[in-house]
């Protein structure tokens, strides 16, 4: 499949974890009425004891598994509409954690003092072990994420207790999820994913997210912004606050985005985007939450330059402003368009005082198109391996007709997560559930020609012997099942909890590849894996924790594309062939220490991670064309090794200052086939594996005045298996600066901020695409081996965003 049309996702995909667990103890930020939530060890004389914060996961206890800690809803005056609560060590970057692994996360003191285009994944670029890649300085597109050397692919996303990336690619698409204005918090477990979470992908960790809470009071909340490169946001929620006594309440919001690409080239991106979240409590931790989400957005896709590319252009690198006849360059024939509805119910029920249910269906429906321009033959091209004639279509230059490629992709997802945690005395509780998904996915792609003065394209698919001329022509279906229980012992009054698990994953894939002259015509992948876990926490003091865990994780193969050939119009093969399915596996062990008191909270965790089947996803160009396949290829085994740590000071004076930092050791296992010998590998540096890695945050509060400063570190990193090509170490950093007034009128604690984004406009290669080797090389045979440019991704530059908003 072309990457340009769906999303150059060019990724190094690999595998982690061992035996993990996980307890959250997520703080839910103020919403704009004030109502704010908070942990305490005993009841306030205004406290009202409530249920888990609603995003489908265990309460009840903490362990192997996620659990909810038990949540305290306080009434109080809120220090701003945004909910900022300044509660949260290192400006909202260190929040309370108590999860025997690495955990970090953000809460609203962070998140809404970032840009209010950011998406879950540009929000947690400051986090240890985290690199951000992002193309575009409003954080909204081509966002991509590595966590110990590892890619979002790789990664368990979860928003409200549902697994929402694309279920087959993996792609986490998280700008089309949820307004940062609605965003609660946001945690990313390095390493280990939960025993109970659905997924079949995550060998790198967990990412989770959860959507504000809605008010107990009637209101909303108003943001508009301005910026460079006619960026322009609009925003707007209303709650309905309690409606009568029937313990319903919930919000309702719309957003509209646009902007230019300014000095990364012509065309730029639209979006507009609605959220929604009910919630109905009743009784002792009774709760339904109705969550749902449509985002319809459309952008010129980014392009990216291979070194020699970037050496001669710099981040004017891009697609062409005018319009020449077979030109298929032309920024208007290369749009990514993402569009997303999703529904999730998480649901809780107390059975009994020590038996609690929890279920969490859950759909989305993801689908494009996504336009790409290319030249086809005029006449003896081909159809699958068939040559075709005359095409009689457009108007020929040089003998080919310049079209819009499009892939109108489109895919459907239906689950149902379900866990009950069973307390079978005071110190011991078992947990056990099932987890379903059933996915289709259809992939017709077709060729329409472009208007001779490039206006637009004809209505009419280029068609041969009456069939659509395509490259793919895929339908997939999808089944998965797991099955997980675990059981979870405290010991020493609860200072020791013991908790060891066993997760079994099964998935199953078929479907068809109708191109004529496919090889394999269907396609199928049957997974069947026993996926254990354990970990090990002990309280030294009320504030200081150490943990073990260990935790095994797989990830079945990456995208449909992995079971079938691509074909092309200019190519008399298949420019892809099917590669080894078998599954990438993970075995991970981590210890760790952490501090968290009234003054500071620290952290440090040293890891090891074992991949085997690490399986690399390769890129290259169509001959003749400007569009790119994606390869997964199978580079053995890998090890990684390293140490992370964060430090996040309490506020002093107004300040919050916050610090991260990770030393990462990776390297292939293996020499790597290359069909006609081996290159010698073993030994070498991971690609996506920078040594070192490190964050800087500076927070400012006084509750009238605020700003927000970080600078982020991302070492060297190499882009070729051999070593022989590397992408630069950069530096970047933003500022935040904002006031806010006081409540008159309707307005409650109206405000203004900026966010300068990429301060020193660095320019800069942000991520890559990766191959085996980019200059030719001598194999184990003898033979030589050619070598392949990576491409890569450009780093948004410098930009100033402006935004007014306000509580009513």
């Amino acid at each position: 499949m072309r990457l340009s049309l769906r999303q150059l996702s060019v990724s190094c995909v690999a595998l982690t974890g061992l035996l993990a667990t996980s307890a959250h103890a997520q703080s839910v930020p103020a919403s704009s009425s004030g109502s704010q939530v908070k942990k305490v060890s005993k009841p306030a004389a205004t406290a009202r004891k409530k249920s888990s914060s609603g995003n489908g996961l265990s309460s009840s206890v903490l362990g192997q598994y996620t659990g909810g800690t038990e949540e305290i809803s306080v009434t109080s005056h809120s220090v701003s509409s945004t909910g900022v609560t300044n509660r949260t060590p290192g400006g909202g970057l260190m929040p309370h954690q108590t999860a025997p692994r690495s955990q970090s996360g953000v809460t609203r003191d962070f998140i809404a003092k970032q840009a209010p285009s950011s998406n879950i994944t540009s929000l947690v670029a400051d986090l240890p072990g985290v690199t951000v890649t992002s193309q575009d300085p409003f954080g909204m597109t081509g966002d991509h994420l590595q966590v110990r050397g590892l890619n979002e692919t790789q990664m368990g996303y979860l928003f409200e207790g549902a697994p929402l990336a694309d279920p087959i690619n993996y792609a986490p698409y998280t700008s089309t999820l949820v307004d940062s204005e609605n965003l609660g918090s946001v945690t990313v477990s390095q390493g280990a994913p939960d025993l109970n979470a659905p997924f079949y992908n995550a060998v790198g960790g967990q990412i989770t997210a959860t959507a504000l809470n809605p008010s107990h009071r009637a209101g909303g909340f108003v943001d508009l912004g301005g910026g460079s490169y006619s960026y322009n946001k609009e925003f707007i929620r209303l709650d309905t606050g309690d409606i009568g006594n029937s313990g319903v309440r919930g919000y309702v919001s719309f957003s509209h985005t646009g902007y230019d690409n300014g000095a990364r080239g012509p065309g730029g991106l639209l979006r507009y985007h609605v959220d929604s979240k009910f919630v109905k409590e009743w009784g002792d931790g009774n709760s339904i939450s109705a969550i749902f989400s449509y985002n319809k957005q459309s952008a010129t896709s980014w392009r990216s330059p291979t070194k020699a590319q970037w050496d001669q252009y710099g981040v004017g690198f891009s697609y062409d402003k005018h319009f020449s006849p077979g030109n298929s360059t032309y920024y208007k024939l290369n749009q990514q368009n993402l569009n997303q509805q999703l529904v999730v119910l998480p649901m809780h029920f107390t059975l009994a005082d020590n038996l609690h249910l929890h279920v969490s269906p859950y759909y989305v429906h993801q689908f494009g198109p996504s336009l790409g321009g290319e030249n086809i033959p005029a006449s003896d091209g081909y159809f699958g391996t068939q040559q075709y004639g005359d095409l009689n279509v457009g108007t020929p230059v040089n003998g080919s007709i310049l079209t819009s490629s499009r892939d109108p992709w489109n895919q459907k997802t239906g689950g149902v997560n379900v866990s009950a945690d069973w307390r079978l005395s005071k110190s011991n509780t078992l947990s056990f559930g099932w987890w379903y998904a059933y996915t289709t996915h259809e992939e017709l792609s077709d060729f329409r020609p472009v208007y001779a003065d490039g206006s637009g394209w004809s209505g009419d698919v280029i068609r041969v012997g009456g069939k659509i001329l395509t490259g793919y022509d895929l339908n997939f279906m999808q089944q998965v099942n797991t099955l997980f229980i675990a059981d979870t012992q405290k010991l020493l009054n609860d200072k020791l909890t013991l908790s060891a698990g066993f997760r079994v994953a099964m998935v199953s894939r078929q479907g068809t590849n109708l191109v004529p002259g496919a090889d394999p015509y269907k396609m199928q992948g049957n997974y069947f894996e026993p996926l254990p876990q354990f970990s090990a926490s002990y309280m030294i003091t009320p504030k200081d924790q150490i943990y073990i865990n260990g935790t095994t994780s797989f990830r079945a193969p990456e995208s449909v594309e992995a079971y079938s050939q691509i074909f092309d119009p200019n190519a008399a093969h298949a420019t892809m062939q099917p590669q080894s399915l078998k599954p990438e596996y993970s075995i991970s062990e981590e210890i760790g220490y952490r501090h968290q008191g009234k003054f500071y909270n620290f952290s440090m965790s040293l890891f090891n991670i074992n991949l085997t089947n690490h399986q690399v996803t390769s890129t290259g160009y169509i001959p003749n064309t400007n569009m790119m396949v994606a390869s997964p290829i199978n580079i053995g085994g890998q090890t990684s090794r390293g140490v992370q740590a964060e430090f996040g000071l309490a506020r002093w004076h107004h300040f919050s200052p916050y610090l991260s930092g990770q030393f990462l050791h990776s390297t292939f296992d293996n020499n790597f086939n290359t069909g006609s010998g081996y290159l010698p590998t073993a030994g070498k540096t991971a690609v996506q594996a920078p040594k070192f890695t490190g964050a800087i945050g500076l927070s400012y509060d006084d509750g009238r005045f605020f700003g927000n400063f970080d600078l982020r570190y991302v070492d060297t990193q190499y882009t070729t298996f051999m070593n022989d090509e590397k992408m630069p170490a950069y530096v970047t950093s933003n500022l935040t600066l904002g006031y806010r007034m006081k409540s008159f009128s309707y307005l409650k604690h109206p405000q203004i901020q900026l966010n300068l984004t990429n301060i020193g406009d660095n320019h800069y290669r942000s991520g890559s695409s990766y191959t085996a080797n980019a200059h030719p090389h001598v194999t184990s045979t003898g033979a030589i081996a050619a070598g392949s440019a990576p491409v890569y991704y450009v780093g948004g530059v410098f930009a100033a965003m402006v935004s007014v908003s306000s509580g009513f």
